[in-house]
Order: structure tokens, then C-alpha cells, then sequence
């Protein structure tokens, strides 16, 4: 058996393409940059990270973009010559006032297009196609023509925001959306809808959309129509899939799909989910990719396989290869695709690792959570039980000079264990914790005189609880008294209108406040993912 999910920890709003014998998969990067992760697999089980093709400042450049912005919603296709992408740039979500509500109806959302005629190959420069609505999607029709469709925003008084699903013609040739703009689907009862993909079989269209927000309400609905442009019949059971009903099934959150058919014809679903922590209900995963087969009906419509309209946690195919540690050494000229950075695409201004070869040099840049050039460079928390450790060898001379380890999530929610100096202490560590669901928006640990020379720094992650510990090389681990809430690093622990889409990342930061651009050497960083453990273990 194959189980659920299949792209762990932050990797939401799934699009799947079959090319011959090859799957891919497109999951949104948000803030975080190179832009888009492309996955690729060849029995729909196993995966492996292959590209983010979104590395240069003409593809995308998100500084200033506010936390839960950046790369929404990618979409990727293949019209038998090219891959083609999609991809939403938001630059504004909406500003919060006192309380948490919403100040601001107006938001930006860029839509570009980019193709390559291979996966990992140099993706062409964007092409700009509307700014009307996130979520789109390009449909290859069987007579070449082209089709965007999004959802539609509509920020006027008393309208409702999220206004239904519109299509418009792509003109390759003139490189822009030709035609006029039509509604086709103004979505059900349940609201939200968004995340449009379209599919022609037997003569029919069917219409996939996301419903119900994508938190606990969410789902897969589908219509269909003999005209691309409507109108568009709902499906007998409205939405195909969803566990908003469910609160007892182990994927929570169901929505936002795609479908693939193998060789064979075989119908597959790939949506995003959520796995909450057993104790707090919180899910520190992010929004993760799931998949699951699917059937069509006599009636012609598509239905799961199993228990009618729900998520599989297990589902037929080979077993997944579990993963293997990952140590980090930065001896190569590139850095490990595991890492990303936040919003910059001058990485060059924030790190290097031919400045000091065998190191990954940060640079100390502006503070952590900054919105534009922040040198923290991070990987994905993928299991609910972790071990994360690196050698540090930082001096700083300073209060305005630190780096070190960090969980983050981001500029409201992160716990980081850093180097730093001041007068009375020296050189010391401590932790501060940017606390999103407390009256004290952030907390720090007494400061621990360490002596000069490298440092190893550790983080043990069990499901909520987050412990950090300390020594010099090849001395005993010094274990730091306070444990931490990791269950803030999730979309659910937030003030209400803010954006929360991600899921928790784990890496290493440096901060120069001063503006003198004192780096960082780190000679490794290490990750591991284990069962649990009542301190955690070596990592």
C-alpha cells in the first residue's frame, strides 16, 4: 500500500501532468523562493523533488510581499511540445486591524505564464495574463485552442469576494488572454470557490473547483456541461471529496484537487490535506499533497474508490521509500535543493558557499521576519517527530549581531535558538519565540555565556513540544531548561484575517542590525526524521 501523504509537510494546491510514463507534480511555494516545487514519480508512489523554476528576478521577485503571499496555486501542463506553468504572484492579501479583522477588501494577484520544454530545464521568461483572481489554470483543448480560468475577486461592498469561475482564450501567438471574459461557474452553497481545473471526456467538460476554504470546511466540488462555456450541471453528490463532515478521518483539511489518468486510463485525484497534531488539533505539517484512485461511473460522472466522498490514507500501490537522513555539507557549488530561502532572488546579497569553501556563509542582513532581504535559509518539516542540528561558527561583537537555528514559520511565529553578544554576558545563546497566540508578541530565555570557538546548535521536535540543546564540538550536549511550543508553527495559531498557508521550516538565520554584514559559517546542517521520543536522540 501506498500511504497518504505522498509530498509530506508543506507542499499544498497539487497539479498533476502525466508525460508518456512521468508524473509531476506542482505544489505553491508562497514566500518562499526559488518559486514552485516540481516533484517527479513513475509509479504515482515515490517522489523526488526535481525543480523550482522560478530563479530569476524577471520570473519572480517577492520582496515586500506580506507573509502567506508570494506563489500561490501553481498550474502545470503539457500540450504535447512544452510544459507550461501558472503561476499567482500576490502582492497584497489585505491589511488587519485591532481585533484581526479584515481592513481591506482590495488585494493583488498577478497571473504570469511560463514555459520549458523540459522540466529541469531554463523556464522562459513570464508572460503577464491578468490580475482578476488567483487559482489559474490553462486548459489545452482538443481543438489547440487555450483556456485560462480563475477564480474571480470581486472586493465591492456586499458582493461576495470570491465571485465564481471565469474563462478567457490564450492566444499563443499574440502571447496574451484574447476575447471577452465569462462566468461559467458561480460556484454552490458551500462558497470559496476557487482552484479551477477543467477536463473533456466522452463529450462532457467536467469543472473541478475547491470549496469551503482550505481549512477544516474544505472540498472538491465538480460540475460538468457539454459547452465549454456552460452552463455547468452540478455532480449528483455536489462535492466528491471532503472530511469537513469527518472529523474522526486522519486527513483533515481535503480540497483543492487535481486528476490524472494513467497509461491505462485509470483516474487519479491528487488534493491537499492536513494531519493534525494529536493533542492540539494544530497541523505543523502545513497542507501537504495526498492522492488516491478514482473511478468514473456508468452515469459518467468520477467517484472515489472506498467509503463514497472520502480521503484514503492507505491506498493500492507500491510502498513508499522512507526517507533518508539528510546531512548537508556544503561542499558543492549549489546549494542542496531541500533549501529555500524567503522572497529575495539575489541570493548572492544573503549567502555563499564559495566565500569560504566547504561552508555555507550567511550574510548578517536585516532582522528576522524581515519582508526583504532576510538571510535564513531553511527545509521543510516533514515528519511530526525530527532531529535538526549544524556547526556555527559566528563572532559576533554586538547586541545587533546573531545567528543560529531556527523553526520558523514565519515573521509571527518562529523559535530561534541564536548566537549573539553584549556587554554584560559576552558571547552567549538564547532562544526568542515570536508568539502569535499570546498577550506577548515575543519572549526570550536568559542569555547562556558559551565560550568562543565553533558551536553545535540542536533542535529535537516531538509533535508539539520543541526542546534545544548545545556544546562545543565533541563535548556533552547541554540541554536548554525551557521547552517550547512547536504547535505555533502552523497555519491554525493566528490572530483571524491574517493569511496562514504554509507549515513549519527548520534552517539557520544570521542578523546584522547594525548594517555591517557580519557572516556566518556553518559547516553542516543535519536532518532526520524518527519515531518519537521522550527527549529526542542524536542528530
Amino acid at each position: 500500500m501506498t500511504r497518504n501523504p505522498i509530498l509530506p509537510g508543506f507542499n499544498p494546491d497539487p497539479s498533476i501532468v502525466r508525460v508518456g510514463d512521468d508524473y509531476y507534480i506542482a505544489t505553491s511555494t508562497f514566500e518562499w523562493f526559488p518559486g514552485v516545487q516540481i516533484h517527479h514519480s513513475r509509479d504515482l508512489a515515490n517522489w523526488e523533488l526535481v525543480a523550482r523554476p522560478l530563479v530569476r528576478a524577471r520570473q519572480l521577485d517577492m520582496r515586500g510581499d506580506p507573509d502567506g503571499c508570494g506563489v500561490w496555486a501553481p498550474c502545470l501542463s503539457h500540450d504535447g511540445a512544452r510544459f507550461h506553468l501558472i503561476y499567482t504572484d500576490v502582492k497584497r492579501y489585505g491589511r488587519t486591524t485591532v481585533g484581526g479583522a479584515s481592513g481591506a477588501s482590495l488585494r493583488d494577484f498577478h497571473n504570469y505564464l511560463v514555459t520549458c520544454e523540459t522540466i529541469a530545464g531554463e523556464w522562459s521568461d513570464p508572460i503577464h495574463l491578468n490580475s482578476s483572481g488567483f487559482d489559474p489554470s490553462l486548459f489545452h483543448d482538443e481543438d489547440g485552442r487555450k483556456w485560462l480560468l480563475n477564480m474571480l475577486w470581486d472586493h465591492r461592498p456586499g458582493r461576495n469576494r470570491f465571485a465564481g469561475i471565469v474563462l478567457q482564450e490564450y492566444s499563443p501567438a499574440e502571447r496574451r488572454l484574447i476575447g471577452e471574459r465569462l462566468n461559467i461557474f458561480p460556484g454552490t452553497a458551500l462558497g470559496l470557490t476557487e482552484a479551477p481545473h477543467l477536463y473533456r471526456r466522452d463529450g462532457w467538460y467536467h469543472l473541478l473547483t475547491a470549496e469551503g476554504g482550505t481549512g477544516w470546511n474544505h472540498a472538491v466540488t465538480m460540475a460538468r456541461s457539454r459547452s465549454l462555456t456552460g452552463p455547468y450541471e452540478l455532480h449528483p453528490d455536489i462535492h466528491i471529496l471532503s472530511s469537513r463532515t469527518r472529523p474522526d478521518a486522519p486527513l483533515q483539511r481535503a480540497g483543492h484537487a487535481d486528476l490524472v489518468e494513467t497509461p491505462a486510463g485509470e483516474p487519479w485525484l491528487v488534493y491537499l490535506c492536513g494531519r493534525p497534531l494529536p493533542n492540539r488539533g494544530r497541523c505543523v505539517l502545513g497542507r501537504e499533497t495526498a492522492i488516491q484512485p478514482m473511478r468514473w461511473g456508468e452515469d459518467g460522472w468520477l467517484y472515489t474508490l472506498g467509503e463514497p466522498g472520502l480521503p484514503m490514507r492507505d491506498v493500492p500501490g507500491p510502498e513508499g521509500r522512507r526517507p533518508a537522513d539528510t546531512r548537508a555539507d556544503f561542499d558543492d557549488p549549489a546549494l542542496p535543493i531541500d533549501f529555500q530561502w524567503l522572497r529575495t532572488p539575489e541570493p548572492e546579497a544573503i549567502l555563499s558557499l564559495g566565500a569560504r569553501p566547504g561552508h555555507l556563509r550567511l550574510y548578517g542582513r536585516e532582522s528576522i521576519g524581515s519582508l526583504f532581504t532576510q538571510a535564513l535559509v531553511a527545509r521543510r518539516q516533514q515528519a511530526f517527530c525530527y532531529s535538526a542540528s549544524c556547526l556555527l561558527e559566528f563572532a559576533p561583537r554586538h547586541f545587533q549581531q546573531a545567528a543560529g537555528l531556527v523553526a520558523y514559520y514565519n515573521a509571527s511565529k518562529f523559535h530561534y535558538l541564536h548566537v549573539s553578544h553584549d556587554e554584560e554576558v559576552g558571547r552567549h545563546l538564547r532562544v526568542m519565540s515570536a508568539l502569535p497566540d499570546s498577550p506577548q508578541a515575543d519572549a526570550f530565555t536568559a542569555p547562556v555565556a558559551i565560550p568562543e570557538g565553533p558551536v553545535e546548535l540542536r533542535a529535537e521536535v516531538d509533535y508539539e513540544r520543541l526542546r534545544f540543546a548545545w556544546r562545543v564540538p565533541s563535548g556533552d550536549w547541554q540541554w536548554l531548561a525551557e521547552q517550547f511550543d512547536a504547535s505555533i508553527l502552523s497555519d491554525e495559531a493566528s490572530a483571524p484575517g491574517l493569511p496562514n498557508f504554509t507549515g513549519a521550516f527548520v534552517g539557520m538565520a544570521c542578523q546584522d542590525l547594525s548594517g555591517a554584514g557580519l557572516p556566518a559559517d556553518f559547516d553542516w546542517f543535519a536532518y532526520r526524521e524518527r519515531d518519537f521520543s521522550p527527549r529526542g536522540s542524536a542528530a
